[in-house]
């Protein structure tokens, strides 16, 4: 009986601690400063203030454990939210804020929040500058390190990650500040980093060793204007998605063979119109796909479709088939799996919701919706 109190107050701290047991933590990054008006993104009048959502994606069905405010913004791919092996920080880049001499423009942002989430409510403890208009980030499996793509200057910042502290380490200059660095993946070694590059359509291929990130100079040329990127899981091969010269086109994403003597593309693939979010399943065996497929466009528009699309592909080797597609939200963005790839989340940032699918490996099934405070047009799980 004298241990009684013990005991009940560790139930009691374990029961204040939101992400305890067997959670699987989502992030979604949610930007107030952009609204679809009949297939055009717009401004509203009074911009709501930028939000984070945190999920418990191994939660049947998901569920809500904390939302807060953190800068955030829907140019570029949505991937400007990555998170530690561990789950007790996030990252969340800022490409854009409101212009403070004219309240009515965007101008370009470079900061990025540091999100404790074992805090109890998650908060923002920090805030690092990167370059302009920072955009995809990710963070390597040993957890030290993150690179994030600065679309605004040609650039990749370096910061290395102690325990809950982010420091700039430097930055990689690719010499073109129209490059439109975007997306960034670590190989699973983390010995190797890929770089999206939506402005001259090109892939970088970084080496990274301690602290130290170099360009290769070595190039990949794929799609027109590349856009997110993932390493598989198994570090066997990458995909990244192409965003096409928005003319409604069928547009398309990229297989590069990882394991090759020299890393290249060698299988393209149609998907649908302009290409958005993508992510490998857990263990790899599947690579989830979203596209806008004209769900941005006016309702006048020939290539106008109600919702965008979600498809998902049974990967082998560097053959991608197709497995299941669900038409599923407005304004396509991110796409997450959970850990036992039973259930994705799914952006949609013209309908401010997050579409929870199931999948059984052979189809897609709407199963629920989240709301989000902002649209939602940035999502990450941890790279285990």
């Amino acid at each position: 009986m004298q241990r009684a109190p013990a005991f009940i107050a560790a139930i009691l701290a374990t029961a204040l601690m939101p992400f305890a047991g067997h959670a699987q933590i989502a992030v979604s990054s949610n930007d107030g400063k952009a609204i679809l008006v009949d297939g055009v993104s717009k401004m509203p009048d009074s911009p709501a203030p930028d939000t984070v959502t945190i999920i418990d994606l191994g939660a049947k069905p998901p569920k809500v454990l904390a939302e807060l405010q953190a800068p955030s913004s829907v140019a570029g791919p949505p991937q400007n939210v990555a998170i530690t092996p561990d789950e007790s920080i996030a990252l969340v880049c800022a490409s854009m804020k409101v212009d403070p001499a004219d309240p009515k423009k965007l101008t370009a942002d470079n900061r990025c929040s540091v999100i404790d989430l074992k805090a109890n409510p998650p908060a923002v403890i920090a805030t690092v500058e990167a370059g302009s208009s920072p955009a995809g980030v990710s963070i390597n499996r040993a957890g030290n390190m993150a690179l994030v793509a600065n679309r605004g200057d040609g650039t990749v910042s370096v910061f290395t990650i102690a325990g809950k502290t982010v420091t700039a380490a430097g930055k990689v200059d690719f010499g073109n500040p129209k490059a439109g660095p975007s997306g960034t993946a670590f190989s699973p070694d983390g010995k190797t980093a890929l770089v999206t590059r939506d402005g001259d359509h090109k892939i970088s291929i970084l080496s990274v060793n301690g602290t130290k990130v170099e360009d290769t100079k070595r190039m990949l040329t794929g799609g027109f204007r590349p856009y997110p990127v993932q390493v598989s899981p198994k570090g066997d091969i990458a995909a990244t998605g192409n965003q096409g010269g928005g003319a409604g086109d069928i547009d398309t994403i990229n297989i590069i063979d990882m394991k090759a003597k020299v890393a290249r593309i060698v299988h393209t693939i149609d998907v649908g119109q302009i290409v958005e979010g993508l992510a490998f399943s857990p263990d790899g065996g599947y690579l989830a796909v979203t596209a806008q497929d004209g769900s941005n466009r006016p309702a006048s528009n020939p290539f106008h479709n109600a919702k965008g699309l979600l498809v998902v592909f049974k990967v082998d080797g560097t053959t991608l088939t197709k497995a299941a597609e669900l038409r599923t939200a407005v304004w396509d963005q991110g796409v997450a799996w959970s850990r036992d790839g039973k259930t994705l989340l799914v952006q949609s940032m013209g309908e401010q919701l997050l579409s929870v699918v199931s999948f059984d490996g052979k189809t897609l099934q709407a199963e629920g919706e989240i709301k989000t405070k902002g649209g939602p047009e940035g999502i990450r799980t941890a790279d285990k």
